[in-house]
């Protein structure tokens, strides 16, 4: 009933930027968050970043001021700008969103993932 579909990932040199973009659909009611993970290889997934619906914003220390998530609430889209890129932000990105889907008797909450896009950096 839901689907987040994530586009922009890619081969970036050091230094370089990327923007990643998410978006949410199907019958959603309300979304409460949403976010970024990522996850490298043979490393636990980790929270990058997470937006509330009222724009609120938590980042990883290892992210911030590098990295800058924005939220479109009528297109149920979250972005994610990623400026001045380290190789060791290399990994597979999730988006991620805590919502309600709309349901024969009253809505469900669902806590949906997307399908990961891949960001590496490298010269």
């Amino acid at each position: 009933q839901v689907q987040l579909v994530e586009s922009g990932g890619g081969l970036v040199q050091p230094g370089g930027s990327l923007n990643l973009s998410c978006a949410a659909s199907g019958s959603i009611v309300h979304i409460n968050a949403m976010g970024w993970y990522r996850q490298a290889p043979g490393e636990q997934r980790e929270l990058v970043v997470e937006i509330t619906s009222s724009g609120s914003t938590s980042y990883a220390d290892s992210v911030k001021g590098r990295f800058t998530a924005s939220r479109d609430n009528a297109k149920n889209t979250v972005y994610l700008q990623m400026n001045s890129l380290k190789p060791e932000d290399t990994a597979v990105y999730y988006c991620n969103s805590r919502l309600y889907y709309s349901a024969h008797v009253s809505p469900i909450y669902l806590e949906a993932w997307g399908q990961g896009t891949l960001v590496a950096v490298s010269a």
